[in-house]
């Protein structure tokens, strides 16, 4: 037998008060899930969630362009002998960058020959064509300077060890991008190095 059907309509109201006030009890006394978000918090939750992801803490540094210039350089030191680099940065700064620049940048209009002809100091770094030559070349025009006519840098020859010009030339590479260095490497040294038979850069 049905046992509804057989409840008065008191007893039936006291039934289905009791299972609604007993659903009530347990879903107050329920304890709100991760995923549960009051509608109040919600912008605020939202809001202090972009703020975080866009706005770095007071003890993070802000994520800066050359980050990413600088870590593939520092690929591109990982490739080199770290003394060297350090020491051919003082002989550079020492003896070449008065003309080539502090981080071999160079100086604007470089490109332009001046009023005698002769073509500015160019840049050392990967913006120009210094990577365009193998370290043969790059040690050749260091000890010898430019050509007659060409540009106004003297010879080093003599006034540079062959150990100090070797390292302003890792030093010259260590300015390069990871890109740039990985491309001077594969199409210009190595292959340099297959004509003269060399096996190490």
């Amino acid at each position: 037998m049905n046992v509804m059907k057989s409840l008065s309509p008191s007893q039936y109201c006291r039934h289905l008060l009791l299972g609604i006030t007993t659903v009530f009890i347990i879903g107050c006394n329920e304890s709100p899930s991760s995923k549960s978000v009051n509608p109040s918090n919600s912008l605020l939750l939202q809001s202090s969630t972009v703020s975080s992801a866009i706005a770095p803490s007071e003890t993070d540094t802000p994520p800066l362009i050359t980050d990413s210039i600088q870590q593939s350089k520092n690929l591109v030191m990982d490739k080199l002998d770290p003394e060297k680099i350090k020491h051919g940065a003082l002989i550079y700064r020492v003896n070449c960058a008065n003309c080539h620049g502090p981080k071999g940048e160079a100086a604007p209009g470089w490109r332009n020959p001046g009023t005698d002809g002769k073509y500015p100091p160019p840049p050392l770094d990967d913006s120009a064509h210094a990577w365009h030559h193998s370290t043969d070349t790059l040690e050749k025009m260091i000890r010898e300077g430019s050509p007659p006519g060409a540009g106004g840098m003297p010879g080093w020859d003599d006034k540079l060890t062959n150990q100090e010009i070797a390292d302003v030339i890792v030093w010259i590479k260590s300015t390069w991008s990871e890109e740039i260095y990985g491309t001077w490497y594969q199409e210009i040294e190595k292959k340099q190095q297959q004509r003269q038979g060399k096996k190490q850069h």
